[in-house]
Protein backbone atom coordinates (compact mmCIF):
# COMPACT_ATOMS: atom_id res chain seq x y z
CA UNK A 1 0.00 0.00 0.00
CA UNK A 2 2.77 2.18 1.19
CA UNK A 3 4.97 1.73 -2.64
CA UNK A 4 1.37 2.23 -4.35
CA UNK A 5 0.96 5.27 -2.55
CA UNK A 6 4.42 6.25 -3.00
CA UNK A 7 4.00 5.59 -7.01
CA UNK A 8 0.82 7.61 -7.36
CA UNK A 9 2.56 10.72 -5.83
CA UNK A 10 5.84 9.86 -7.92
CA UNK A 11 3.36 9.87 -11.09
CA UNK A 12 1.45 13.00 -9.92
CA UNK A 13 4.68 15.12 -9.58
CA UNK A 14 5.78 14.12 -12.65
CA UNK A 15 2.38 14.80 -14.55
CA UNK A 16 2.68 18.81 -12.51
CA UNK A 17 6.27 18.94 -13.93
CA UNK A 18 5.54 18.14 -17.36
CA UNK A 19 2.42 20.49 -17.21
CA UNK A 20 4.62 23.57 -16.37
CA UNK A 21 7.38 22.39 -18.72
CA UNK A 22 4.84 21.99 -21.50
CA UNK A 23 2.74 25.57 -20.16
CA UNK A 24 4.49 27.66 -22.19
CA UNK A 25 4.54 26.14 -25.71
CA UNK A 26 0.85 25.71 -25.71
CA UNK A 27 0.13 28.78 -24.32
CA UNK A 28 2.46 29.95 -26.85
CA UNK A 29 0.94 27.97 -30.02
CA UNK A 30 -2.38 29.99 -28.61
CA UNK A 31 -1.67 33.24 -28.96
CA UNK A 32 -0.02 32.59 -32.72
CA UNK A 33 -4.02 32.10 -33.60
CA UNK A 34 -4.98 35.28 -32.07
CA UNK A 35 -4.59 39.24 -33.06
CA UNK A 36 -2.88 42.20 -31.57
CA UNK A 37 -5.84 43.59 -29.79
CA UNK A 38 -6.62 39.64 -28.16
CA UNK A 39 -3.44 38.77 -27.19
CA UNK A 40 -3.14 42.00 -25.16
CA UNK A 41 -7.25 42.52 -23.39
CA UNK A 42 -7.23 38.80 -23.01
CA UNK A 43 -3.57 36.72 -22.97
CA UNK A 44 -4.65 33.36 -21.15
CA UNK A 45 -8.19 33.02 -23.49
CA UNK A 46 -8.84 31.08 -25.83
CA UNK A 47 -8.91 32.67 -29.44
CA UNK A 48 -12.56 33.41 -30.58
CA UNK A 49 -11.13 32.41 -34.54
CA UNK A 50 -8.57 29.71 -35.37
CA UNK A 51 -6.99 31.62 -38.45
CA UNK A 52 -3.57 31.85 -40.18
CA UNK A 53 -3.18 35.28 -40.61
CA UNK A 54 0.17 35.63 -38.36
CA UNK A 55 1.59 32.74 -39.76
CA UNK A 56 0.56 34.11 -43.85
CA UNK A 57 2.41 37.93 -42.28
CA UNK A 58 5.60 35.35 -40.30
CA UNK A 59 6.10 34.05 -44.05
CA UNK A 60 6.00 37.34 -45.75
CA UNK A 61 7.96 39.16 -43.51
CA UNK A 62 10.76 36.86 -42.98
CA UNK A 63 12.96 35.20 -45.53
CA UNK A 64 13.11 31.23 -43.69
CA UNK A 65 14.69 29.95 -45.91
CA UNK A 66 17.97 31.88 -45.95
CA UNK A 67 17.59 32.52 -42.08
CA UNK A 68 17.45 28.42 -42.06
CA UNK A 69 20.35 27.88 -44.39
CA UNK A 70 22.54 30.70 -42.41
CA UNK A 71 21.55 29.41 -38.68
CA UNK A 72 22.40 25.55 -40.42
CA UNK A 73 25.56 26.75 -42.01
CA UNK A 74 26.91 28.34 -38.80
CA UNK A 75 26.07 25.45 -36.86
CA UNK A 76 28.33 22.73 -38.75
CA UNK A 77 31.13 25.16 -39.23
CA UNK A 78 31.12 25.58 -35.42
CA UNK A 79 30.10 22.20 -34.39
CA UNK A 80 33.32 20.48 -37.03
CA UNK A 81 35.96 23.30 -35.32
CA UNK A 82 33.89 22.04 -31.55
CA UNK A 83 34.58 18.47 -32.22
CA UNK A 84 38.06 18.34 -34.25
CA UNK A 85 39.53 20.65 -31.47
CA UNK A 86 37.63 19.29 -28.16
CA UNK A 87 38.38 15.74 -29.19
CA UNK A 88 41.89 15.90 -29.68
CA UNK A 89 42.85 18.15 -26.11
CA UNK A 90 40.16 15.59 -24.54
CA UNK A 91 42.15 13.02 -25.84
CA UNK A 92 45.53 14.31 -24.34
CA UNK A 93 43.78 14.93 -20.90
CA UNK A 94 42.41 12.00 -21.01
CA UNK A 95 44.50 8.94 -22.55
CA UNK A 96 48.19 10.09 -22.64
CA UNK A 97 50.74 10.37 -19.86
CA UNK A 98 52.13 13.50 -18.15
CA UNK A 99 55.60 13.85 -16.78
CA UNK A 100 54.38 16.71 -14.52
CA UNK A 101 50.93 15.39 -13.68
CA UNK A 102 50.24 19.17 -12.28
CA UNK A 103 50.34 20.25 -15.77
CA UNK A 104 47.46 18.17 -16.89
CA UNK A 105 45.26 19.36 -13.98
CA UNK A 106 46.35 23.15 -14.67
CA UNK A 107 44.95 22.51 -18.57
CA UNK A 108 41.95 20.78 -17.48
CA UNK A 109 41.40 23.74 -14.62
CA UNK A 110 41.89 26.39 -17.72
CA UNK A 111 39.56 24.56 -19.91
CA UNK A 112 37.09 24.04 -17.37
CA UNK A 113 37.25 27.45 -15.83
CA UNK A 114 35.53 28.88 -18.78
CA UNK A 115 32.30 26.92 -17.23
CA UNK A 116 31.82 29.51 -14.65
CA UNK A 117 32.12 32.88 -16.71
CA UNK A 118 28.94 33.65 -18.47
CA UNK A 119 29.74 33.92 -22.49
CA UNK A 120 27.84 37.08 -22.89
CA UNK A 121 29.65 38.69 -20.49
CA UNK A 122 32.29 38.32 -23.04
CA UNK A 123 30.21 40.28 -25.74
CA UNK A 124 32.37 43.37 -25.65
CA UNK A 125 35.39 41.92 -26.01
CA UNK A 126 34.72 39.41 -28.09
CA UNK A 127 33.13 42.40 -30.47
CA UNK A 128 36.60 44.36 -30.17
CA UNK A 129 38.17 41.28 -31.12
CA UNK A 130 36.24 40.48 -33.68
CA UNK A 131 36.46 44.14 -35.56
CA UNK A 132 40.32 44.34 -34.65
CA UNK A 133 40.56 41.04 -37.08
CA UNK A 134 38.25 42.20 -39.41
CA UNK A 135 36.03 39.21 -38.84
CA UNK A 136 32.30 40.36 -40.30
CA UNK A 137 29.36 38.41 -40.71
CA UNK A 138 28.44 34.47 -40.29
CA UNK A 139 32.52 34.00 -39.08
CA UNK A 140 32.16 37.12 -36.38
CA UNK A 141 29.90 34.25 -34.86
CA UNK A 142 31.19 30.97 -35.72
CA UNK A 143 34.76 31.64 -33.81
CA UNK A 144 32.91 32.93 -30.40
CA UNK A 145 30.84 29.54 -30.76
CA UNK A 146 33.43 27.62 -31.11
CA UNK A 147 35.36 29.34 -27.95
CA UNK A 148 32.41 29.13 -25.71
CA UNK A 149 31.63 26.07 -26.07
CA UNK A 150 34.90 24.21 -25.51
CA UNK A 151 34.62 24.23 -21.91
CA UNK A 152 31.24 22.44 -21.84
CA UNK A 153 32.59 19.85 -24.25
CA UNK A 154 35.41 18.87 -22.67
CA UNK A 155 33.97 18.27 -19.19
CA UNK A 156 31.65 15.63 -20.86
CA UNK A 157 34.14 14.28 -23.14
CA UNK A 158 37.23 13.90 -20.68
CA UNK A 159 34.71 12.25 -18.39
CA UNK A 160 34.04 9.83 -20.78
CA UNK A 161 37.67 9.32 -22.06
CA UNK A 162 38.82 8.58 -18.66
CA UNK A 163 36.25 6.00 -18.04
CA UNK A 164 37.36 4.27 -20.69
CA UNK A 165 39.71 0.45 -19.94
CA UNK A 166 43.66 1.79 -20.53
CA UNK A 167 44.05 -1.93 -21.99
CA UNK A 168 42.20 -0.95 -24.77
CA UNK A 169 45.30 1.35 -25.57
CA UNK A 170 47.76 -0.45 -24.66
CA UNK A 171 46.01 -4.03 -27.04
CA UNK A 172 45.92 -1.30 -29.60
CA UNK A 173 49.69 -0.50 -29.63
CA UNK A 174 50.42 -3.91 -29.37
CA UNK A 175 48.75 -4.85 -32.46
CA UNK A 176 50.64 -1.86 -34.09
CA UNK A 177 48.60 1.38 -34.06
CA UNK A 178 50.09 4.39 -34.04
CA UNK A 179 48.26 7.45 -32.16
CA UNK A 180 46.75 8.60 -35.06
CA UNK A 181 44.78 5.04 -35.71
CA UNK A 182 44.79 4.59 -31.62
CA UNK A 183 42.46 8.08 -31.60
CA UNK A 184 40.80 8.08 -34.79
CA UNK A 185 39.88 3.99 -35.86
CA UNK A 186 39.75 3.01 -32.14
CA UNK A 187 38.58 5.52 -29.38
CA UNK A 188 36.98 7.82 -31.80
CA UNK A 189 34.37 5.32 -32.76
CA UNK A 190 34.15 4.30 -29.17
CA UNK A 191 32.53 7.89 -28.08
CA UNK A 192 29.67 8.26 -30.32
CA UNK A 193 27.28 8.34 -27.47
CA UNK A 194 28.87 11.60 -25.90
CA UNK A 195 29.68 13.09 -29.05
CA UNK A 196 26.21 12.92 -30.09
CA UNK A 197 25.29 14.50 -26.64
CA UNK A 198 27.73 16.83 -27.38
CA UNK A 199 26.32 17.81 -30.99
CA UNK A 200 22.24 17.88 -29.67
CA UNK A 201 23.76 20.53 -27.10
CA UNK A 202 25.51 22.40 -29.42
CA UNK A 203 23.04 22.71 -32.09
CA UNK A 204 20.30 23.65 -29.97
CA UNK A 205 22.22 26.68 -28.38
CA UNK A 206 23.30 27.68 -31.55
CA UNK A 207 20.05 27.91 -32.97
CA UNK A 208 18.43 29.73 -30.25
CA UNK A 209 21.41 32.21 -29.11
CA UNK A 210 20.61 35.83 -29.71
CA UNK A 211 22.76 37.99 -27.51
CA UNK A 212 26.00 36.73 -29.60
CA UNK A 213 23.43 37.45 -32.97
CA UNK A 214 22.52 40.43 -32.62
CA UNK A 215 25.99 42.43 -31.97
CA UNK A 216 27.59 40.58 -34.76
CA UNK A 217 25.30 40.72 -37.51
CA UNK A 218 25.04 44.00 -39.02
CA UNK A 219 24.12 42.71 -43.02
CA UNK A 220 20.56 41.76 -42.85
CA UNK A 221 21.60 38.35 -45.33
CA UNK A 222 23.44 37.10 -42.63
CA UNK A 223 20.80 36.86 -39.79
CA UNK A 224 19.94 33.42 -38.39
CA UNK A 225 16.90 32.32 -36.83
CA UNK A 226 17.55 33.91 -33.42
CA UNK A 227 17.24 37.12 -35.21
CA UNK A 228 14.10 36.66 -37.11
CA UNK A 229 11.42 37.39 -34.47
CA UNK A 230 13.33 40.78 -33.93
CA UNK A 231 11.32 41.83 -37.56
CA UNK A 232 8.30 42.47 -35.90
CA UNK A 233 9.45 45.03 -33.56
CA UNK A 234 8.94 48.61 -34.77
CA UNK A 235 10.47 51.49 -32.85
CA UNK A 236 6.93 52.86 -31.60
CA UNK A 237 4.70 49.60 -32.92
CA UNK A 238 5.37 46.32 -32.22
CA UNK A 239 3.48 42.93 -34.34
CA UNK A 240 3.33 40.69 -31.05
CA UNK A 241 1.23 37.79 -33.19
CA UNK A 242 4.31 38.04 -35.92
CA UNK A 243 6.70 37.35 -33.22
CA UNK A 244 4.78 34.62 -31.92
CA UNK A 245 4.35 32.60 -34.90
CA UNK A 246 7.55 32.89 -36.50
CA UNK A 247 8.71 31.74 -32.85
CA UNK A 248 6.48 28.70 -33.23
CA UNK A 249 7.33 28.23 -36.06
CA UNK A 250 11.32 28.26 -35.15
CA UNK A 251 11.43 26.26 -32.34
CA UNK A 252 9.10 23.54 -33.94
CA UNK A 253 11.92 21.89 -35.74
CA UNK A 254 14.15 22.25 -32.67
CA UNK A 255 11.23 19.96 -30.73
CA UNK A 256 11.37 17.38 -33.26
CA UNK A 257 15.46 17.03 -33.28
CA UNK A 258 15.19 16.85 -29.43
CA UNK A 259 12.67 14.55 -29.65
CA UNK A 260 14.33 12.54 -32.12
CA UNK A 261 17.74 12.51 -30.00
CA UNK A 262 16.57 12.92 -26.64
CA UNK A 263 17.92 9.21 -25.82
CA UNK A 264 21.54 10.16 -27.05
CA UNK A 265 21.07 13.05 -24.56
CA UNK A 266 20.78 10.34 -21.63
CA UNK A 267 23.52 8.06 -22.57
CA UNK A 268 25.96 10.68 -23.40
CA UNK A 269 25.63 12.46 -20.18
CA UNK A 270 25.75 8.97 -17.79
CA UNK A 271 28.40 7.38 -20.11
CA UNK A 272 31.36 9.10 -18.64
CA UNK A 273 29.55 9.26 -14.50
CA UNK A 274 31.67 6.10 -13.62
CA UNK A 275 35.11 7.64 -13.83
CA UNK A 276 35.52 11.76 -13.31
Amino acid sequence: MVNKRKKAGQYILMALITLLVVFPFVWMLILSFKTNSEILSSPLSLPKTFNLDNYKHAMETLDFPRLYGNTIFVCVISLAAELIITFFSSFVLARMEFQNEKLRKMLYGFLIMGLSISPFILLFPVYKINVFFGLRGKLALIFPYIATSISFNTLLLVGYLKSLPTEIDEAAVIDGCNIWDLMLKVILPMTKPVIATVVIFNVLYIWNEFPFASVMLRDVSDYTLSMGASFFKGTYTVDYGGIVASSVMIIIPELIFYGIFQKNIVEGMTAGAVKG
